[in-house]
């Protein structure tokens, strides 16, 4: 797939990720201490660039990637891209800005494939950024946990949602997705667990790769996803 730009909220400019950085060698050299099993996913790939995956998405701002998160709500990463392909279709080659969101009938999205549900948490969300409660530069400054609380106050969003945004909209360094599906899956083949990890299994794990979870999320994604 061509690489597409993709937003930084933290600079005021797009970067294109075919370029997405290499993983950072701090943290990586961190991690590689931190957890012989996680540092055996990182040795296995040298030139890991975590940000790589966004290639395959659309642009994506602060509230194009909350459709991305609404939209990816217990759905695989391949059914939210065709969701996310159909939404495009629907608005002219791209996704909606808060406003057309607003303005759209809400069959529109139930033809892109989103629940009437989910339909009506974006709904709900492009209210919040029509009106100024939400925007990119405010949520950009935010720390995690104001997010955290600013987007859970959106019916329909919660923290799996939230955290997700941190990770891929604000590319906060310290984020780990206890409730995401494939992480635990990645966490019980890599670990070794007979079972699904618990939560508390997945602290007394996550725990040692602070303040770097997000990288140790990624490597454990890309293991999930994408052989070596």
């Amino acid at each position: 797939m061509a690489s597409l730009p993709v937003r930084d909220l933290v600079g005021d400019h797009l970067l294109t990720t075919k370029n997405a950085a290499l993983a950072d060698r701090k943290a990586r050299k961190f991690l590689q201490n931190a957890d012989p099993v996680l540092a055996r996913l990182i040795d296995e790939r040298p030139g890991f660039r975590p940000r790589a995956w966004l290639d395959e998405l659309p642009p994506l701002d602060a509230f194009a990637t909350l459709i991305f998160q609404v939209a990816g709500q217990q759905l695989s990463v391949a059914a939210t891209r065709t969701i996310l392909t159909r939404l495009e279709e629907q608005f002219g080659g791209h996704l909606p800005s808060p406003a057309e969101a607003l303005a759209a009938d809400p069959q529109v999205f139930r033809t892109a494939g989103l629940s009437a549900r989910k339909g009506e948490t974006v709904r709900a969300l492009a209210e919040r950024f029509v009106d100024g409660r939400l925007n990119d530069a405010t949520l950009a400054g935010m720390t995690d946990e104001k997010v955290e609380s600013a987007l859970t106050d959106v019916p329909g969003i919660g923290p799996w949602s939230a955290h997700g945004f941190l990770f891929v909209a604000l590319d906060r360094p310290d984020v780990f997705l206890p409730g995401d599906v494939a992480l635990r899956r990645a966490i019980q083949r890599v670990y070794g667990f007979d079972h699904v990890p618990t939560e508390a299994e997945l602290i007394e794990i996550s725990d040692r790769w602070r303040p770097y979870r997000s990288l140790a999320v990624s490597y454990l994604f890309a293991s999930e996803y994408h052989a070596v």
